[in-house]
């Protein structure tokens, strides 16, 4: 190949280069627009923003919260990591903080941007197998033991407060829905214990299922389901099973997934306060859990079209005009810094890569 044509192949791949990231930018911008438009839009109650005071002192421990949450969430692939690898091969810690870095913002990303979360573990297995520089088996493993880990951190926390909530008394319908929201977060990690101790019952029981939800025409195709959901429970199990040949691992997995959850759903109580609400921390802390598994199985994208109908129980303590603010602030934290963060990690990785490519 001609000086000319390198030149010309080089210039046109750049321009698409530029063409796929100019319209990544614009889908972003898109799907932050259309859900605020949706969750936000009815605003003709909320007050002005100049009229609002907030106390900035009270959204520091939510900002404090949120970092530490994160950074726990972090921690997981970090700490697999660590055991992944044999020691020989092992990347030094700044570079498996900044792959686990990457690898949670953008499962995050591809969560919160697809139907009923489901786009960001495959994007993570992706991920892993690319960058991370282990075996194809354990980068497999890894994004499906956090995800299976931060469940089960989250039922844990869940079911002791929603215990605690029935003792103080607290709202019946709201509790009901959430219990059956923690069924779904429950699913996979009852299945795969059940293939892996009891495989013929858990079988019978999933045949049963599907034959019901084909009979009510949920379900189209029942083989073809049946198959999938197998396949992906001997997968899950394969993984988890490879995690835990390293002991303690999986129960430190699961003690950080604890941490995580009771830190990141502390948060809507600081919001409470800042905007001047009067709430109880217990209450406002089990309430925000109830209404996060109960819009669990909301198939949109981040539980839009829920999440702002069922969160109003928890900001219900202020009054009308502030709630549209609380609630657009925890939002903020729960959903929209991760639609602003894929695309800043995207672009830190591309960024390293051209700063690697110059340097080679």
């Amino acid at each position: 190949m001609s000086q000319n044509s390198k030149s010309v192949s080089a210039k046109k791949k750049r321009v698409r280069k530029i063409i796929l990231t100019s319209a990544f930018i614009a889908l972003n911008v898109i799907v932050i627009a259309v859900t605020a438009a949706n969750e936000f839009g009815n605003s003709k109650n909320a007050a002005e923003l100049s009229e609002v005071k907030i106390n900035g002192w009270l959204l520091l421990p939510a900002i404090i919260l949120f970092i530490l949450a994160t950074l726990f969430n972090v921690a997981k692939y970090v700490l697999m990591m660590r055991y992944s690898f044999k020691k020989s091969e092992r990347p030094n810690y700044s570079t498996m903080w900044r792959i686990a870095w990457e690898v949670t913002m953008l499962g995050k990303y591809y969560d919160n941007i697809t139907p009923a979360a489901i786009g960001g573990q495959p994007f993570q297995i992706y991920y892993m197998r690319k960058n991370s520089g282990l075996p194809h088996g354990h980068a497999t493993a890894l994004p499906i033991v956090a995800m299976v880990a931060g469940q089960i951190g989250f039922l844990i926390i869940a079911i002791v407060s929603f215990v605690l909530n029935s003792i103080m008394g607290g709202s019946v319908v709201l509790m009901v829905t959430a219990w059956i929201g923690l069924l779904f977060y429950a699913f996979w990690p009852l299945m795969m214990a059940g293939i892996n101790f009891f495989p013929r019952p858990t079988i019978s029981f999933l045949k049963l299922g599907v034959k019901v939800l084909s009979r009510l025409h949920i379900i189209k195709n029942r083989n073809e389901t049946l198959r999938k959901i197998e396949e992906e429970l001997t997968e899950y199990v394969k993984s988890v099973n490879m995690i835990s040949k390293t002991k303690f691992l999986l129960f430190k997995l699961i003690v950080i997934s604890v941490i995580y959850n009771a830190l990141f759903y502390m948060i809507p109580y600081f919001v409470l306060k800042a905007f001047g609400g009067d709430v109880d921390f217990l209450k406002c802390f089990v309430t925000t859990l109830a209404v996060t598994s109960a819009v669990y199985f909301v198939p949109t994208p981040g539980n839009a079209g829920a999440a702002e109908g069922t969160f109003y129980m928890v900001f219900s303590a202020l009054s009308d005009g502030y709630v549209f603010w609380a609630m657009l602030v925890w939002r903020f934290f729960s959903y929209y810094i991760y639609i602003l963060m894929g695309p800043l990690t995207y672009l830190g990785m591309r960024i390293r890569e051209k700063i690697n490519a110059t340097t080679k």
